[in-house]
């Protein structure tokens, strides 16, 4: 892997060069954290902004929007604050704009550039290029001619900046497009439109149509860096850089591009040969958790249980090596067999006056006090509400913690039904202004503060519903608003202070034998991600106090993924009777059934997604040779 400090420029090195990259295409680098990398990647845009400016030039800057370049434009905005770094050199034309959009549209391009980054320095307005989403249809083509003449008449693009949608789009260049496509509308893509749906609300309020940069007009910037973080950009990092050039995958036309570089985190990277499965290119050095990985990864590749491998199935899989350096297959196949058993357990808190030592969980105290932070006010039940179950039921002290009111995933509709049951018994007329808030909000206004008071407290109303059912006292129910959320909007502020004194109070307060948090990675900027980095500055702030010595923390996956079978430290197998009380729990979250605001692609609820994926990992486990169960729910440990 790939790392650099904030003082050193990203490095060319053309793909191939070395044995690990020869399934690579593009050049790329792989950080940390989204942040390491968008601070390098601002690093060189203000280095080649400072250059053009020694020679007295311009500097041409091709711009993106959406959650990926956001760290970028805020590193860029304290150079200039602290810095001096000026904008005065600096011509920007950015990459796309829905269509139709005015440009004070709160989802606007427009607004997003300015918002993160034109309000915060001083460039010249005028040299200040976005698609105007306003343009009349019959104008669109001469509008999109004259703005490639004005990127010609600039000189080029002396830098352009790039995200990666699902569908391998960059700019809006859906699969389909030409090499040679130049400034022009198109229609959204199915998969680009719902994964946009958040933000505009549903669906249906996203765009069909937008503008957008060709992918010849791309092409022919001088230098590309394209970002692309989290898990959810994995797959899509993969077909790119190693796939096939095609139409299918616009971003493989950048392998035709002799000066790109792709800066990845981990998480946008794991699917990359060199990473996932590196083996298959080089020498390894076989420590137990890689050989752990291959061995599940041969086992599934082979449609083997794992103690049936054999010696040819290893040195037909590159795993030549592996054999030799622990005499056999026999050897390697009851190691990693006994490694996959000791994950599964029926007692999450441990088991009193047993044996721990090949136990996921210590076997004392007997009793636990234990938080489960939920980032939403259900992804306790989602993601582990078997788990919470056997916690109480095997007489844990059990804290749930919602970080988050969760309001804005409470419909307008479902906010209206619950307002005029109340406005019935009202003598304030309270809800009635409630009501005319909703219904005098346009789809560029925010939430009054009344209507977010209400969403949440639906939402409070229907945790405690599940908690009670769960066997949970309401005393030991937390509901922690944490202020970074509290916008109103899709959008959230930085996390703050404010939210990690709020998450070591609490901490503090229970002293916790165990946390469990979700461990969601998909989205850098996304609500599970900053809730989880809450939690971890807490646990920076809280490790030298003497009761963290004796708290373990585990991580839990949302409704859309779980852990590899490989990276799972502990399995809690469910019985048919647990899967049915865990459906019932969720089904208290009634504003989150039948039709939510943030279903995604996936249609099916997510009590359905939860059970599914439980199922799901059950059968892999059995696939490989262990137990068969109706369902398991699955954790890493965290070491701080």
């Amino acid at each position: 892997m790939e790392t650099h400090t904030r003082s050193k420029a990203i490095t060319y090195q053309p793909a191939g060069q070395f044995e690990e990259t020869r399934f690579e295409k593009i050049h790329n680098v792989i950080f940390e954290d989204s942040r390491q990398g968008s601070q390098l990647v601002a690093q060189e845009i203000a280095d080649l902004i400072r250059q053009r400016a020694a020679s007295g030039q311009k500097c041409v800057l091709g711009l993106a929007t959406g959650s990926s370049p956001i760290k970028v434009y805020e590193e860029l905005v304290r150079m200039h604050r602290e810095e001096g770094l000026s904008f005065k050199n600096v011509v920007t034309f950015n990459l796309d704009e829905y269509h139709p959009m005015e440009r004070n549209n709160i989802q606007s391009y427009h607004y997003f550039m300015y918002q993160h980054l034109f309000d915060h320095v001083d460039i010249d307005p005028l040299n200040v290029n976005v698609p105007d989403g306003m343009v009349p249809l019959e104008e669109v083509k001469e509008y999109c001619k004259a703005y490639e003449g004005k990127i010609a008449e600039a000189g080029g693009l002396d830098f352009q900046l790039l995200g990666i949608g699902r569908t391998g789009h960059i700019g809006f260049n859906e699969p389909g497009s030409h090499l040679n496509s130049a400034t022009r509308d198109i229609t959204l893509d199915h998969i680009t439109r719902v994964d946009a749906a958040p933000a505009f609300k549903g669906l249906d309020n996203v765009p069909r149509k937008a503008i957008t940069m060709g992918i010849g007009t791309i092409r022919k910037a001088k230098r590309i860096v394209l970002l692309a973080w989290g898990q959810n950009k994995s797959e899509v990092v993969r077909e790119t850089i190693e796939g096939e050039v095609s139409s299918e995958v616009p971003a493989t036309y950048l392998q035709e591009h002799g000066n790109t570089t792709f800066v990845l985190d981990k998480e946008a990277a794991a699917q990359l040969t060199r990473i996932d499965t590196p083996w298959l290119v080089r020498t390894c050095d076989w420590n137990e958790d890689l050989t752990h990985k291959a061995v599940v990864w041969l086992s599934t590749k082979k449609d083997k249980p794992v103690l049936q491998l054999t010696d040819k199935d290893y040195n037909e899989s590159g795993m030549s090596d592996l054999l030799s350096s622990e005499q056999s297959s026999y050897d390697i196949n009851i190691k990693t067999f006994n490694r996959l058993q000791h994950t599964i357990t029926g007692w999450p808190g441990g088991k009193p006056n047993a044996d721990d030592t090949h136990r996921p969980e210590r076997a004392e105290p007997a009793r636990k006090r234990v938080i489960i932070f939920s980032p939403h006010p259900d992804d306790d039940v989602i993601s582990m509400g078997g788990t919470f179950d056997r916690l109480v039921a095997q007489g844990h002290e059990v804290h749930i913690a919602y970080q988050t009111s969760g309001n804005i995933a409470v419909a307008d509709h479902e906010a209206i039904k619950v307002a005029e049951v109340a406005n019935s018994m009202d003598q304030d007329g309270l809800f009635s202004q409630m009501i005319r808030d909703i219904q005098e909000k346009t789809s560029e206004d925010y939430d009054s503060e009344l209507v977010r008071k209400v969403k949440g407290n639906i939402r409070r109303a229907e945790s405690l519903g599940a908690t009670r059912f769960l066997g949970i006292p309401d005393s030991q129910v937390h509901f922690l608003d944490l202020p970074f959320y509290e916008t109103g909007t899709i959008k959230k502020n930085p996390l703050g202070e404010a939210d990690v004194e709020i998450m070591n109070n609490i901490i503090e307060e229970i002293k916790p034998h165990q946390i469990y948090a979700a461990g969601d990675l998909a989205d850098p900027h996304g609500t599970h991600r900053v809730c989880l980095e809450a939690l971890f500055e807490s646990l920076k702030d809280l490790r030298e106090k003497p009761f963290m010595t004796d708290c373990w923390v585990w991580l839990y996956r949302g409704a859309w993924h779980e852990w590899d079978i490989h990276e799972i430290e502990m399995a809690v197998p469910m019985s048919p009777e647990q899967v049915l009380r865990k459906r019932k729990a969720i089904f208290y979250h009634q504003t989150q059934k039948d039709g939510v605001m943030f279903q995604g692609e996936d249609l099916r609820e997510f009590w359905v997604r939860a059970e599914d994926r439980n199922k799901d990992t059950a059968k892999k486990y059995q696939q490989l040779g262990l137990a068969s169960y109706a369902a398991m729910e699955a954790f890493v440990r965290y070491h701080f």
